[in-house]
């Protein structure tokens, strides 16, 4: 498939958003058990909240530029029964607006007790909205990452696994991202939110390598002879059918070379883990340029796997239009 720039930064941006706000609320579970030291709420909360809003509004924007009629959007939602992606366009919004009022509530210093659970757990609304929060975030790592693995015609897409990276790398960019923020805003929370981020980056690493594993040893179920119906082992397509490019050869196939896609490969599964990791150690004590090192490391390797999930997914179409002339 053709990776659309617009696409990368949509899902990359909004799953750091997701796992900044999950980082948030996370610190936010601990510190009412009093597992942690409770950190400044307008500082670290409502601050990590606006941060992770602006992530969640330029994803949303970047998201435009891959539409032929924008002003048209809203149409996206009218197939929420059936469709993931409408169910995206419907979460996303709902998400966002739980993001700014629970951002809100902590800006405000606003902490009413609405009810107080067996030992004596305090419930304000901030916890509240931490909850729905969590649940939308979630559903919204699922319905963005069912928009592909229900492609049952994209084998390398249509896999469980690729639910599971969605959330697990979303869920490494966020926390590494809250635990370098901690570093400015609530020291006292660097540890363990960077901790946290490398131990999900760990499993980010073990749910990619095993899509890799898994592509690798893909066998198509369609093949030339099978497309035109002819048994005879030796097939060339030697035109297309015409000259020029189409919409087909522009959306349906990336136009790299192999050595293109192999250093992608090996470029994003050195920046996504093994540096980030590398990068959290040496900064988890209080570290803040080397934790906003494994962020950026991080993000910049995210933008290369992005790039190289939607290449490596073969559209059937291209046993047909390998060929440009």
């Amino acid at each position: 498939m053709h990776p659309a720039f617009s696409v990368i930064f949509l899902t990359t941006l909004i799953g750091a958003a997701q796992g900044l706000f999950l980082a948030l609320f996370t610190a936010q579970s601990y510190a009412a058990f009093k597992l942690l030291p409770q950190p400044d709420a307008h500082a670290f909360y409502g601050q990590g909240s606006l941060i992770a809003l602006v992530l969640l509004v330029a994803g949303l924007g970047a998201s435009f530029f891959h539409l032929g009629h924008p002003e048209r959007a809203w149409r996206s939602a009218a197939m929420w029964r059936t469709s993931w992606l409408s169910r995206e366009v419907i979460v996303l919004p709902g998400f966002m607006g739980v993001v700014f009022l629970y951002g809100l509530a902590h800006w405000l210093n606003w902490h009413p007790v609405l009810m107080i659970l067996p030992g004596e757990l305090p419930v304000d609304p901030t916890a509240i909205l931490g909850v729905a929060g969590t649940v939308l975030a979630f559903a919204l790592f699922v319905c963005t990452g069912m928009i592909y693995a229900c492609l049952k015609f994209l084998a390398e897409w249509h896999s469980p696994l690729t639910v599971i990276n969605y959330i697990l790398l979303g869920g490494a960019s966020g926390f590494s991202l809250a635990a370098a923020f901690a570093a400015v805003t609530a020291p006292e929370l660097v540890s363990f939110l960077s901790g946290w981020a490398v131990i999900i980056t760990l499993l980010g690493w073990v749910g990619r390598a095993a899509s890799l594993y898994r592509n690798a040893r893909l066998k198509p179920k369609s093949t030339l002879q099978t497309a035109i119906g002819i048994k005879h082992p030796k097939i060339a397509q030697k035109a297309q059918g015409f000259m020029g490019g189409s919409f087909n050869t522009r959306e349906f196939f990336h136009g790299q070379s192999v050595e293109m896609l192999r250093g992608v490969k090996w470029f994003f599964l050195i920046a996504v883990f093994p540096l980030p990791l590398v990068f959290l150690l040496s900064g988890m004590h209080g570290g803040a340029g080397l934790l906003a090192a494994a962020f950026t490391v991080q993000y910049a390797g995210l933008l290369a796997e992005r790039w190289f999930f939607f290449a490596q997914a073969n559209h059937p179409q291209n046993l047909y239009y390998r060929c440009i002339s």
